[in-house]
């Protein structure tokens, strides 16, 4: 019964390990610690160095520790990143996804959370955007998640597997009890951006873009607190558990908020200023990306509980203050 995290040494990852082991999970971590840590998962967890494209290591990890459902998170996900090296990004996220499904078909894993994005819908025509609504990705990595979706799908059919894929928002915060949150150097999200600024771990934070058609000209996103979108991945392993159908479901609140919005309740959090400088847009940013979650609340047992950006910059405030160090421990 035991569970196999991929990437769980990961900013999300390492929350979806301490939910698991919150709620008596077995649990095992797959992660080659390109951006994770080893700090951010408990001790008592079985952790394997290694990758995803290793078929031969992840076949024996799924043997070894008696596998019966995996949470796939190994991935690359830095948007301007993909469009740069997009080859790259279709090696990690796709191939590795694909080496990964055919390692646990053979192995008996029947049971399978993917972790997705909302990068597949590209420039959604209508916001809130449904789980129907056309995927027309516009970056290399809202592509390459398609791509293993699709595979995932065609797996279901072909082999019995059942499978739930969430297509997160942007995800934000960290643990309330303090012991993981964002840790990878020059991260790119916006919330960990801001408050490195706010700490002066930053000279400043930049804008990319203040003339979409928004309210205030800057991108709006949904932002869901991490340690929500861990219990949603735990919800959907009970859904599985219950019998229930292949499924994909949007990992969101339903509320967007703006980058000026963020900026300002990082500094109402830290009580700082810290300078702003605005630039040209990036390619692959849609204006506005907010999810319909209704699928999620009405399929799933899942409450979210810090759905308010101030609790989410509050969280991912005080972890970022008490980082420091923290790297020179990080692969011990």
């Amino acid at each position: 019964m035991t569970i196999l995290v991929t990437g769980g040494a990961g900013y999300i990852g390492s929350h979806m390990v301490h939910e698991l082991v919150d709620a008596g999970e077995p649990v095992v971590v797959l992660d080659n610690l390109s951006t994770g840590f080893r700090f951010l998962i408990p001790s008592t967890v079985p952790f394997v160095a290694g990758s995803t494209a290793d078929r031969a290591l992840v076949a024996k990890t799924i043997a070894e520790h008696s596998v019966t459902a995996i949470i796939h998170f190994a991935a690359s996900v830095v948007v301007p990143e993909s469009v740069a090296n997009p080859i790259a990004y279709y090696r990690n996220n796709t191939m590795n996804t694909c080496n990964l499904l055919d390692a646990a078909i053979e192995g008996g894993v029947r049971q399978m959370i993917f972790s997705s994005t909302a990068a597949v819908y590209g420039n959604a025509e209508v916001v809130p955007v449904r789980e129907d609504a056309p995927t027309i990705p516009i970056s290399p990595y809202g592509t390459s998640k398609l791509m293993s979706e699709i595979m995932l799908h065609d797996a279901a059919k072909a082999y019995g597997l059942r499978f739930v894929a969430l297509r997160y928002f942007n995800v934000a915060g960290a643990d309330p009890k303090h012991r993981t949150g964002q840790s990878t150097p020059a991260a790119t999200h916006l919330i960990k951006v801001a408050c490195e600024a706010a700490l002066g771990k930053r000279a400043k934070l930049d804008v990319y873009g203040t003339d979409y058609p928004t309210p205030d000209g800057t991108c709006v996103r949904d932002y869901i607190h991490v340690t929500d979108l861990a219990r949603a991945h735990l919800a959907a392993l009970g859904y599985l558990r219950r019998g229930g159908t292949s499924a994909t479901f949007n990992a969101g609140y339903g509320q967007g908020r703006s980058v000026f919005e963020v900026i300002d309740a990082v500094r109402r959090a830290s009580g700082r200023d810290f300078p702003v400088e605005i630039k040209e847009r990036r390619a692959g940013d849609p204006p506005s990306l907010v999810a319909d979650a209704t699928r999620i609340r009405s399929a799933l047992d899942w409450s979210p509980q810090f759905q308010d950006l101030n609790t989410i910059v509050a969280h991912a405030f005080a972890w970022e203050r008490n980082l420091p160090g923290k790297h020179d421990t990080a692969a011990a």
